[in-house]
Parts: C-alpha cells; structure tokens; sequence
C-alpha cells in the first residue's frame, strides 16, 4: 500500500435546480460543469471515466469507495479521461493493489480532471431520478453558491448537442489481425475493448473518423460495417452519419451498431431518437432477449433511446428489451442486413453475458463474404 496525501481543499457541487451540497476537492483545482448523472457499477471507475459516451458529462458513482485498487494504464478505454467532473461519496486517498501504477489522485491530477468527494451521493441519485437528468458545476475555487447555481444554468444542455466529433481519431488507422475479414468501423468514440473483440475474432479493423466522407469508407471494401458508441445527441451527429450508414446499407455487406451507432441505425430507418427522463448507466442493467427469452446482465450507458412508441414493424424487429423499464435494447432490421444494441457487449467494465452478440455479427459477415480472404496488414497505417 502507498500512502498518498494530497492537500483537499473545499469544494462545492451546484445543480442547475438550485441545489448545492459541500465536500472536498479530488483530482484538480478549478471549475467544471455539466450533465449530472450516475453509474451503479461497483468497479470500474477507470474504464467508466475513460469511456468517449461520457465526454460533456459530470460522473457520480453510486459505489461509495472510489480509488481502492488505484489505477492501472491497461484498463484505459480511450487515450484519456472523458468525463468532465467526478462526484463520490467516499474517495481513497490509499490503495491497495500490487499491479496498480499509482493513486487515484494521481491519476486526476495528471488529466486535470476535477471532482469532489465527501457528498452524499444517495441523496443526490434520488434526486435525479425524481427531478430528471440536470446540469451541474463542481468548483474548488469559487465559493459563491449562486454564481455557480448560475453557471450550472447557463451550461450547454445535452439535447441538441453534438459531441462525437471532439472525441474520434484525427485520421484513419488500420488495425491488423490473422484473420481472413474486413470490418470497417465509424469512430463516434470507439472503446479500446469493442476494437479488441474484433480483432479477437479474426478481424482487420479501418477505423474511421467520425465525420469521413462515404465515398473513402466504400473504397476500403470491407465484409462488414460497425458504427460504434459515443457521445452526445444522435440527432445532431445524423448529417455526417447518416450518409456513411446509407452507403453501407447499399452495399449488401452486414452492418453492425452498439449504441450511438445504433440510434444512427434506427435513425437512417426513420425511427426516431428521444431523451430519456435519466438514463442507463451501470453494469447491472437486466435486458430480455426477446428471440431466446433469457435475461442477461448488461453494462449500459446511455442517455438516449429509440422512441418504442413510433416503432415501423415493416422496418425492424425489437429483439432485446429493458426489464427495468420496457425500452428498446436491440433491433433486427428488415430492410438490409442489419443488427444493433443500445448496450455494451464488450462490457468493460461489466458481465460478459452479451458478447455473442459479436459472434452473430460475424456468422453474418462470413455468410456475405462467402470465402475467406486474406487479411489486409500494417502497409495501410499510412494511407
């Protein structure tokens, strides 16, 4: 165990309805804001923070002990910390784990991330679940309750706002495997973990920026299309999205969407997106699969859904549906080869209940190609 003793300093989290609860600093100094919300997941933290669906977001964890087990490089999802503030109940400033590279507060304090601890975080998940999903500050600097209940106010809101492109790669990169199919996935926040799985599978991954014309995605010629999770309003990332899962579509090859990619999926068939009054956030969401009647154990983050109300039959089929409040977790689309989850498969972190949903996509790339091909290798990194 390394002791480690930062210097907290007082800190306060101000919510846009004029609530306002006081602790202590954790991570940075400074000011941050934006939507509150919560994950229900008992470990994690690391994966969670780093995961690009959360960028825009300030992360309460329900969980009280936060910062145990330290951190560890390996357990990054993205290349850094997403989340734009953290919120805990009771945060370790000791750890106690032999493979960890360091502290929890370390770790803050190198990606400038601001958080606050010491609140009671019960109170305030029951808050949000009987108000709805809100804005927030968090500031160890500024002690003037209503300058930031203001700020908390006047803070971008989440509906409307378009967040993917400011978390995709800059360029184009391919990522090898030794197996014989092309998969060709969109980059709205990818996690390392969804890459992983792919290539676990035999695939050679180009991955995309978010905002690539069709045309140089088509070029590559792929066995199979994912769109991948990421942050923000699906509405407002629909005028560079769509076009690439229209394109797609006409392809004839399988097209695979976890999340945003999903909403994008349902959009591009005239389904609309909506808001959700809170959201899923945790690794314990129950999900029915609708075709095998079992229930899985799900990790889920998301504060959009497919509107179940304005469903098209002759468009898709529901195949998973949330137990906890009958939302739409996945579809079958009729039109063109087609399957999505507004979950997490890769589950990282999370239960490993839904990662067939990988393999059926792949049953379906191998039937569409029809013969193994050699895979394409590191010459592309460069293109």
């Amino acid at each position: 165990m390394t002791p480690i003793a930062p210097n907290h300093k007082p800190a306060i989290l101000a919510l846009s309805d004029g609530t306002v609860v006081k602790g202590r600093s954790i991570g940075a100094v400074g000011t941050t804001g934006g939507e509150l919300c919560f994950n229900t997941s008992m470990t994690g933290y690391q994966e969670i923070f780093t995961d690009p669906s959360y960028h825009g977001q300030l992360m309460m964890m329900t969980y009280p002990h936060i910062g145990n087990y330290g951190t560890m490089s390996r357990d990054d999802e993205a290349r850094k910390v997403m989340i734009s503030g953290l919120i805990v109940r009771s945060f370790s400033d000791d750890y106690s784990n032999p493979i960890a590279d360091g502290s929890l507060q370390d770790y803050l304090e190198r990606n400038k991330l601001i958080g606050i601890s010491g609140v009671d975080t019960r109170m305030l998940v029951r808050h949000i679940r009987t108000k709805g999903v809100m804005n927030a500050v968090i500031s160890s600097e500024i002690s003037d309750e209503k300058e930031l209940i203001r700020k908390a106010k006047e803070w971008d809101d989440m509906e409307g706002l378009e967040l993917a492109t400011r978390v995709t790669r800059k360029e184009a990169q391919t990522v090898p495997s030794d197996g014989p199919y092309r998969i060709a996935a969109m980059d709205y926040g990818i996690k390392q973990n969804i890459i992983n799985s792919f290539v676990n599978r035999g695939c050679t991954l180009r991955i995309f920026p978010a905002e690539t014309a069709p045309e140089k995605v088509m070029e590559w010629e792929a066995d199979g299309y994912f769109f991948s999770n990421g942050p923000g309003d699906p509405n407002a990332s629909s005028h560079y999205g769509l076009p690439v899962v229209e394109a797609a579509k006409k392809s004839g090859k399988p097209l695979f969407g976890i999340c945003l990619g999903h909403q994008l999926m349902a959009l591009s068939e005239g389904i609309p997106i909506r808001k959700m009054f809170v959201g899923h956030r945790g690794a314990n969401q129950p999900v029915k699969n609708l075709k095998t009647g079992l229930v899985e154990i799900s990790t889920q983050n998301h504060g959009f859904a497919v509107d179940e109300k304005r469903i098209d039959a002759s468009k898709v089929e529901v195949t998973h549906i949330n137990l906890n409040d009958q939302t739409i977790e996945g579809l079958r689309f009729k039109n063109f080869q087609g399957m999505s989850v507004q979950y997490h498969p890769e589950a990282s972190p999370g239960p490993h209940d839904s990662s067939y949903l990988f393999d059926q996509f792949m049953e379906m790339v191998e039937q569409g190609a029809g013969h193994k091909k050699q895979a394409t290798t590191g010459t592309e990194n460069s293109h």
